[in-house]
């Protein structure tokens, strides 16, 4: 919010969560013009607030998840209302005409599923923080668990989103690079035990996967600098846990899918200029992921070329973004004062990065 132009937009942000003291909830509310906790509300008494306050664009960043209240938008108190971000998916609602999206998350194909017009944005539709803080603690492989020696595959999605199939894929690259490990990320102690259960059914010492815990962000991200290769999950993808990976240098192979939330990391390895890491198959997610194990010299390349990308292309530029997320809601809003329906829109491309 804090790089919107001030003199085009005035940004309000209504809460839909609890303030949860969190460092994001603290920054959000401070870069706002006007914040507004709706959480004690009626959906009737939120939608007539927001329809008080003269609101032209309202951008639904929660669709079918927690705290979601898509109550207040079918009472329509915006002209314009569109779908963004926290929801990789349509949802079905006449009374939210538009998704944001970008020409890789949502190719022509897929566009008989979603009742939405795309707005396509012209590089990667995630936003990114190019100001995260990275800690520097000296963190080593053994305050982790993970051995001094030996290749480190590690994947920090949300557990539930591991699946069998992708899990074995996983198990047969582990069999195929002699002392790698896996680093997951879960607290629980019933989801290890499970999961070092199913390794050991595919023939892997259980003790391979290595388990993170929850820290500090900045911790969390300074961590990821012990891991090789971050191993993409299949029907839903890494999103910010892939862009987290990318931000702390490590290279992110992921395999393309059919749906929205299965093309994410396709669309992150685009807009940082590394989409030799995006497979087609399973088969050929295997094979890279083995070979970039066992060579090296070719990892070490993906590593420098990481490095070099990542505050020259479009993925960590924010305030271009900003300008591209920006043109998307005037182009919306010029349609609506014309009198005209949504229909399908296209941002066009400001000059510089890829």
């Amino acid at each position: 919010f804090r790089v919107h132009d001030r003199t085009r937009f005035e940004i309000h942000v209504y809460a839909l969560c609890p303030d949860d003291r969190s460092d994001y909830y603290q920054r959000i509310r401070a870069d706002a013009d006007r914040f507004v906790d709706l959480t004690g509300t009626s959906n009737s008494e939120a939608a007539a607030r927001i329809h008080a306050d003269g609101v032209h664009l309202l951008i639904d960043l929660m669709g079918y998840t927690a705290c979601a209240r898509s109550e207040i938008f079918a009472l329509r108190p915006a002209p314009v209302q569109v779908s963004y971000l926290g929801y990789p998916g349509t949802l079905g609602a006449d009374f939210i005409p538009y998704i944001i999206a970008d020409p890789v998350v949502l190719p022509e194909a897929l566009l008989s599923h979603f009742s939405e017009c795309p707005v396509y944005l012209p590089d990667c539709y995630q936003v990114n923080d190019r100001w995260q803080d990275i800690a520097e603690t000296g963190i080593r492989r053994t305050d982790q668990n993970l051995p001094e020696s030996g290749f480190v595959f590690c994947c920090f999605n949300q557990i539930q989103k591991l699946e069998p199939v992708m899990f074995a894929v996983w198990m047969r690259i582990l069999l195929r690079v002699p002392n790698s490990v896996l680093w997951l990320y879960s607290d629980s102690e019933e989801a290890q035990a499970n999961l070092r259960s199913a390794a050991a059914a595919g023939g892997i010492d259980g003790e391979r996967l290595v388990f993170a815990k929850r820290l500090p962000k900045d911790r969390h991200l300074e961590r990821h600098r012990l891991a090789d290769l971050f191993l993409d999950t299949r029907i839903y993808n890494a999103h910010t846990t892939a862009s987290d990976a990318l931000w702390a240098g490590v290279p992110v192979l992921t395999c393309l899918g059919g749906t929205f939330p299965a093309r994410v990391a396709a669309s992150l390895l685009q807009a940082v200029g590394l989409p030799e890491l995006i497979s087609h198959s399973l088969e050929e997610y295997e094979e890279q992921a083995v070979r970039l194990a066992t060579q090296p010299t070719e990892l070490a390349g993906l590593r420098e070329k990481l490095a070099h990308n990542r505050l020259r292309t479009s993925l960590f530029d924010t305030e271009r973004f900003a300008r591209h997320l920006e043109r998307a809601y005037e182009m919306m809003w010029e349609r609506r004062v014309r009198g005209l329906p949504p229909a399908s829109l296209q941002v066009p491309a400001l000059p510089g990065s890829v």
